[in-house]
C-alpha cells in the first residue's frame, strides 16, 4: 500500500500575523512615483519611507517605537531636488542611509541617535556621476563605505563613500534600463536584470561578464534577480503570456534553469526578499495584497511553496527587517513593513514552537498552582467576612 509522504521541513507551518492598529505608523503620504522599488527600508533602529513631497524628493525616518499617527509637520530628509526612487540603510552603521533620486544624484545621510528633530537637508556626501535618474542604491554586504548605484543611463557605479570618488564604473554592459542589481553573499560578484531580458553575472573588479542568460523570462515587464547563499540565482519575471514566473539558475551555467514555476496572471512586479539563514524567499507583488513564501532546497522541485499571507489592502511597497532586529524569543524569522496608501503596517512571520512533554507538564503544573491560589484567596475573603 502506497502512503503519501509529507516533505520534512522546519518551516512548513510558518505563518504571518499583522500587528495591532496601535503598532502601525499612520497618516503617511506614501510616494506615488512610478518606479518599481520597495519605497521602504528598515533596520533595528529606524524605518525609512519614501513620501510624496512638493518641490523635490523626501523620505521619512522614524524610530521603530514611534508608532501611531505621524504628524504632518514631522521632519523629513529633504535634500534631493527630484523625487526619491530608492533608499537603503548601511549594513555596518544603523545611522547611515543612502538615497537615489530623479535628480541624477546619490546622497548619503547621517541620522541622529534619537531620530530627526528638524528637517535634514545637508547630506554627508553627494555622489554625482550619473547622467539620468538613479533608481537603485545598494551597499556592499561585507566592505564598509562601498556603495553601488545604477541609473537609467544604463551604467553601474561603485563608490567609495568615504572619499566621494568612483571606484569602478561598469558602462557598455547594459544596452537598456537596469531593473535590479544584487550582490553575492561575499560581495565578489554582481547579478543584474535588464530591460533587454538578459540576466548577467558580473565580476566588477575585472569589469567582465562571466555568465549571462538571454530571455530568462520572455515577458516584457520588469524582472528581478537575486543571489542565493549557495551562489545560485533566483529570478522573478513574466512569461510571454504575461503570467508571473519564478526561476532558479546556476550562476556558472545559465543555459537551462534548475526549475521554472508559473504563478498567476497578475501584472504587479514581484519583489523577492531572501533569508539566507532559513533559505526562504518571500515574494511581495506591488499592488498585491499577499506575501507568498517558498523554501529553496537541493531536492526536486527545488523551490517548494510554503504558504501565503493575505490581507485585504494592496501593498504599495515593502520593507524587510534584517535578522538583527527580530525577536527570536518569540520564534520570529522575518518581519515586513507593508506600505498602504496612508500607513505602514508591520507583519511578523513566526515558526510555531513545538510543545515538548516538559513544556506541557510545566504548563499543567502552573495552571494547578494558579487554581490553588484562587481557592486560597476565596477562603481568605470568606474568613474575613465571618470575622466582621
Amino acid at each position: 500500500m502506497l502512503r503519501r509522504v509529507v516533505r520534512q521541513s522546519k518551516f512548513r507551518h510558518v505563518f504571518g500575523q499583522a500587528v495591532r492598529n496601535d503598532q502601525c505608523y499612520d497618516d503617511i503620504r506614501v510616494s506615488r512615483v512610478t518606479w518599481d522599488s520597495s519605497f521602504c527600508a528598515v533596520n533595528p533602529k529606524f524605518v525609512a519611507i519614501i513620501i510624496e513631497a512638493s518641490g523635490g524628493g523626501a523620505f521619512l525616518v522614524l524610530p521603530l517605537q514611534k508608532t501611531g499617527r505621524i504628524d504632518k509637520v514631522y521632519p523629513t530628509v529633504c535634500g534631493h531636488t527630484g523625487p526619491v526612487l530608492d533608499i537603503e540603510w548601511c549594513p555596518h552603521n544603523d545611522h547611515v542611509i543612502a538615497s537615489g533620486s530623479e535628480d541624477c544624484t546619490v546622497m548619503v545621510w547621517q541620522i541622529p541617535e534619537n531620530g530627526l528633530e528638524t528637517a535634514l537637508s545637508e547630506p554627508v556626501v553627494v555622489l554625482e556621476g550619473h547622467s539620468k535618474r538613479v533608481g537603485i542604491v545598494s551597499w556592499h554586504p561585507t566592505a564598509r563605505n562601498v556603495l553601488l548605484s545604477a541609473g537609467c543611463d544604463n551604467q553601474i557605479i561603485i563608490w567609495n563613500v568615504g572619499t566621494g570618488e568612483t571606484m569602478i564604473n561598469l558602462e557598455d554592459m547594459h544596452p537598456d534600463v537596469i531593473f535590479s542589481v544584487s550582490w553575492s553573499r561575499n560581495g565578489s560578484l554582481l547579478c543584474t536584470a535588464c530591460k533587454d531580458k538578459k540576466v548577467r553575472v558580473i565580476d566588477p573588479r575585472k569589469k567582465k561578464i562571466i555568465a549571462e542568460k538571454d530571455k530568462a523570462h520572455e515577458g516584457a515587464r520588469p524582472m528581478r534577480a537575486i543571489f542565493l547563499a549557495d551562489g545560485n540565482i533566483f529570478t522573478t519575471g513574466f512569461s510571454r503570456m504575461s503570467e508571473r514566473q519564478l526561476a532558479l539558475w546556476k550562476s556558472d551555467n545559465m543555459d537551462e534553469p534548475i526549475c521554472v514555476q508559473e504563478m498567476d496572471t497578475s501584472n504587479g512586479v514581484l519583489l523577492p526578499f531572501y533569508d539566507p539563514d532559513t533559505n526562504i524567499v518571500y515574494l511581495c507583488g506591488k499592488g498585491d495584497s499577499s506575501i507568498r513564501y517558498f523554501e529553496i532546497t537541493d531536492e526536486a522541485p527545488f523551490v517548494h511553496y510554503l504558504n501565503t499571507f493575505s490581507t485585504k489592502e494592496p501593498q504599495r511597497g515593502m520593507g524587510y527587517m534584517p535578522k538583527r532586529g527580530l525577536d527570536v524569543n518569540k520564534c520570529e524569522i522575518a518581519r515586513f513593513y507593508k506600505l498602504h496608501e496612508r500607513k505602514c503596517e508591520p507583519i511578523i512571520m513566526t515558526v510555531p514552537r513545538k510543545v515538548s512533554p516538559f513544556m506541557s507538564e510545566f504548563k499543567s503544573l502552573r495552571d494547578r498552582v494558579i487554581l490553588q491560589d484562587r481557592r486560597i484567596a476565596r477562603l481568605e475573603e470568606q474568613v474575613a467576612k465571618v470575622a466582621m
